[in-house]
């Protein structure tokens, strides 16, 4: 039997490899940055020839650290930054643009001419479980239609495959133009604004409406089951057997399998899943219905979503764009000098604000500046944007599941910052418990695919793999925790209303 499984975790900022033993134990990562590209205020951008070239470094890169060759691994499992979109020419192989990236709010006009045939931002929610957004892939892929020259004709032709980032990367590893598979996976289709969350079916309707060729679309499929096998290079002959969105994985790793049980996933933004079984869960508090996993032949498990797009995000823009840090770590010490924030509060509506208020109109703000605020309470302030945003997606969970959580898993690479989790425990008035592995997104690809391949039996083997690193307890004193968060709350009143006709 092979001893290991890789998983290929294609993010927002990076692409990584990591190879995970039966315990669920890190063997070996390998790790690459990727561009970010910024053509116009509010445009992101990724190149997907670069993430795909990334990709295949990647996966040498944690062969070669573990001394591991194709024969060694059980199984290949990919996870993803979801509603980054990619079209690309089925013939050449090429993309016919850049990867539009989540974050980008290019669409907004697109969005709203669809809202105007009707129910405005509610107009698919009832079958997709989403409201019309920037977010999400539908839009971004129409754009790319309207915008690039040709294209729209070629994709009439049916020249054109579409997909996000996990359709993009299996069809690369599984031979490309020769013989590439275009498939996606449940919980990727569902944040695409064009799949029935009810019939896991792409909607003809819908995206006639968007004028998406239904020839586009990859072949949507279970979380868990054999796609295909690496075609050529280190990946030769291996089993593709897991596909989970990014913020389903980490689920998934972190063992989320009963209604009830919830995750927060601190990264480039925020994403806070709970698992409502088999049953979709409406949201009235500005939450999303979503695919949570579907393994092979069982029924799909559904997941209320809380959608943070700026958080690990903030930290980084400090680092890159105003040099107060020169890495993301060094953050924890600067935030430490000052005992809170000054009176700073910084809303990072850079992709306006998704959950739960879902206003593309909104654009960052800092508030409540006086002369005594110094780079310390700007630090304190961005973290603390993080903790404040995560508060207000977990009161609306609260909300929408009549269940109120009794304490919060966590994961993600801002886990690792104490004073955040102290201060996140403390805001949310409930434990905050961090596991042994905190790659925990990576960890739920492999989980998928190693079930489908019977390297794992079942879930149970996978719940044994899990334990507890850290948990924080709650120390704030009440009356101060309510008079911060009513501060926060007067704060994203300030990032309202700033886009308009002539403010972009």
């Amino acid at each position: 039997m092979s001893q290991y499984v890789l998983a290929i975790d294609q993010g927002t900022t990076s692409t990584r490899a990591i190879i995970f033993d039966h315990s669920g134990s890190i063997v070996s990562v390998g790790q690459k940055e990727h561009e970010q590209i910024f053509p116009r205020a509010g445009w992101v951008e990724h190149d997907p020839v670069e993430i795909s070239d990334n990709t295949r470094g990647v996966v040498a890169e944690a062969m070669a650290k573990a001394d591991l060759a194709a024969g060694d691994l059980a199984a290949v499992g990919i996870t993803n930054q979801r509603e980054t979109a990619v079209v690309w020419d089925r013939t050449t192989g090429e993309p016919v643009y850049n990867a539009i990236v989540w974050q980008d709010t290019r669409t907004q006009a697109i969005v709203e001419e669809l809202g105007a045939l009707g129910g405005g931002a509610e107009r698919y929610k009832a079958k997709v479980g989403l409201p019309l957004a920037t977010y999400f892939s539908g839009p971004k892929v129409r754009w790319i239609l309207d915008n690039v020259d040709g294209a729209r004709a070629k994709a009439e032709a049916g020249d054109l495959l579409f997909g996000n980032t996990d359709t993009w990367t299996l069809w690369n590893l599984t031979g490309g133009v020769n013989g590439g598979v275009h498939v996606t996976d449940v919980t990727n289709a569902s944040r695409t604004m064009l799949m029935d969350l009810t019939t896991l079916s792409w909607d003809a309707d819908i995206a006639g409406e968007m004028g998406i060729p239904l020839s586009m679309l990859p072949e949507i499929r279970s979380s868990s089951e054999k796609y295909g096998d690496g075609g050529s290079g280190a990946l030769r002959g291996v089993p593709i057997a897991g596909i989970l969105g990014d913020q389903q994985a980490a689920t998934f790793g972190q063992v989320c399998f009963d209604p009830g049980t919830a995750k927060n996933t601190y990264g480039t933004g925020n994403f806070m899943l709970l698992n409502t079984g088999t049953e979709q869960v409406p949201s009235e508090n500005g939450l999303l219905t979503t695919v949570c996993y579907k393994i092979g032949d069982q029924q799909a498990v559904y997941a209320l979503e809380g959608s943070i797009a700026i958080t690990g995000a903030l930290v980084q823009w400090l680092r890159d764009n105003l040099g107060i840090i020169g890495s993301a770590a060094e953050i924890e010490a600067l935030a430490r000098g000052v005992e809170d924030n000054g009176g700073a509060y910084f809303v990072p509506a850079f992709s306006g604000l998704f959950a739960p208020y879902w206003r593309a109109d909104a654009r960052g703000a800092l508030v409540g500046l006086t002369r005594f605020v110094n780079k310390g309470h700007l630090a304190r302030a961005v973290l603390e944007a993080t903790a404040f945003q995560t508060r207000e997606v977990l009161d609306a969970m609260n909300a929408d599941s009549g269940v109120a959580l009794t304490e919060l898993k966590v994961d993600g690479g801002m886990v690792a910052n104490e004073l955040l989790m102290q201060f996140q425990a403390d805001l949310l008035d409930v434990p905050v418990v961090r596991p042994k592995v905190a790659e925990t997104t990576a960890l739920g690809a492999a989980y998928a695919a190693g079930l489908a391949v019977d390297y794992w039996s079942n879930q149970e083997d996978l719940r044994a793999n899990w334990a507890e690193d850290k948990r924080w307890t709650p120390a704030l004193d009440e009356a101060e925790r309510e008079r911060i968060y009513r501060n926060w709350k007067k704060a994203v009143t300030k990032s309202f209303d700033w886009v308009d006709a002539d403010v972009s």
